[in-house]
């Protein structure tokens, strides 16, 4: 319970605590970015989102705050061009390197217009043809009521229904408006694509701004004074969690960039947010945020996977956020569990990250973890590998010793006394935690024998 004050604590001090430490984006990590990588040299410069830019020392973002604003709402492609290439240079910083010009409290308008550019991408990505027809009823066509609430269409509409005081009118008018009322219905002109369809070329340039704006945003996430903006700002948390539940038809680089940006603002994030009175694009609520996480930490992408057991672990330590992870902890664990046995270094430490902390504040984690197969096999395995991160190392025995801790769960743990006595005399970075656990085990009696002993007087 100590990391939840922790973490409370850091969110009213208005972020002037230490945040948690930032994960960059592994090399690598999607397709996409293979393959630009492999081709760099081959490709057009004219396929490029635009040419390079260099900004001068002497470029004030307080002077040129609502120009780079105006030509992100434009849609021109010399200035979103401009606008995008400007901010991704004043978003990236080195390690050593603090750009307090960045800051989004100091351009007014620019998150909402970069959010834009990603709404106008997702409103084309879905091809017309792939989207779910509405349903033809054939059933009881030929009858005035169908049945499917249709009544009033099958009889024109309400208004054509004789009222009081005025007269029923002429079958002739009844018949004329039945009929426009039908071509109303009809909606074709919504059927056509429009006097401005967008080309291949046209849908790949909005693509292209659209993984560009959602990477200026990760890098924003990634500055300690923009945290608060934006783990409070609902649209910007409703388009991102709507990228990730969309993760499989979605561009690549567009959901990496979106499951960073949460992980970055894992700590400030409330999910209670989807149901506040705030205004709502996008309708997401609590329970598909949750689920686009779940969908993510299934998924067969390392880093994929990875950002969801850290963003999970993160989330879980905010008792706001408990309630709504509770219905989805049996899921979780054992997901965490299978990544335990891949054989890469960042998902076992992503993994033994998220455990580490449902362990600590789920008692229902800790005694069903204790009982699932491979959970305790895996773990130690990463202490006597070891794993290359002597933390990591330091949370699995952790781990164990929380599960030790719960009467209910030394029998199970019993089976393993040989493995914790091994390590205990073998190293000796563990050897205080492993003592405990041992203790644990072995010195204290059960309940059954302690009352046998109040009772008897044993």
């Amino acid at each position: 319970m100590q990391k939840r004050e922790q973490g409370k604590s850091g969110g009213a001090a208005g972020g002037n605590a230490a945040p948690p430490p930032k994960r960059g984006r592994p090399f690598g990590s999607t397709a996409a970015s293979v393959a630009s990588a492999s081709a760099a040299d081959s490709v057009a410069p004219s396929t490029l989102l635009g040419p390079s830019l260099q900004i001068h020392n002497s470029f004030s973002v307080e002077q040129n705050n609502k120009r780079i604003v105006l030509a992100l709402q434009s849609g021109l492609k010399s200035e979103l061009t401009w606008a995008l290439n400007t901010l991704t240079l004043l978003s990236f910083k080195e390690k050593d390197d603090m750009r307090k010009d960045a800051c989004l409290a100091k351009i007014p308008g620019l998150l909402d217009a970069l959010l834009q550019i990603i709404d106008d991408w997702r409103d084309i990505a879905l091809p017309k043809e792939l989207r779910k027809g509405q349903r033809t009823r054939t059933l009881g066509a030929n009858s005035v009521v169908t049945g499917f609430g249709n009544e009033y269409e099958a009889l024109g509409s309400v208004a054509l229904l004789p009222q009081s005081g005025l007269g029923s009118g002429s079958a002739a008018e009844i018949s004329g408006q039945k009929n426009t009322s039908k071509r109303r219905r009809s909606e074709w002109w919504l059927d056509e694509d429009g006097l401005f369809n967008l080309d291949d070329e046209g849908r790949a340039e909005k693509q292209q701004c659209a993984v560009a704006a959602s990477n200026i945003i990760r890098n924003f996430s990634f500055m300690p004074e923009n945290e608060i903006a934006m783990a409070q700002h609902r649209h910007c948390l409703e388009t991102v969690f709507q990228c990730i539940e969309d993760h499989i038809v979605e561009d690549e680089e567009l959901v990496t960039n979106a499951i960073e940006t949460i992980v970055n603002l894992a700590p400030l994030l409330d999910l209670r947010i989807f149901s506040s009175p705030k205004p709502s694009y996008i309708k997401i609520t609590e329970k598909r945020a949750v689920q686009a996480i779940m969908g993510m930490l299934g998924s067969q992408v390392k880093a994929w996977h990875c950002a969801a057991a850290e963003f999970l672990g993160r989330m879980i330590i905010n008792p706001d956020n408990e309630p709504l992870l509770l219905p989805f902890v049996p899921q979780i664990y054992k997901r965490l569990v299978d990544i335990l046995s891949l054989q890469a270094f960042d998902a076992q430490a992503a993994a033994i990250g998220a455990l580490y902390n449902l362990v600590d504040v789920n008692m229902d984690c800790r005694l069903k973890l204790a009982s699932e197969r491979w959970a305790v096999d895996r773990i130690l395995k990463v202490i006597k590998t070891p794993h290359p991160v002597p933390e990591v190392c330091r949370k699995a025995a952790m781990i164990i010793e929380h599960l030790a801790s719960d009467p209910q769960n030394r029998t199970s743990l019993l089976a393993y006394e040989n493995a914790f006595a091994e390590i205990l005399f073998s190293d000796g970075r563990h050897s205080d935690t492993f003592a405990r656990i041992l203790f644990e085990l072995t010195s204290k009696p059960n309940n059954k024998i302690a009352a046998a002993r109040g009772i008897w007087g044993m």
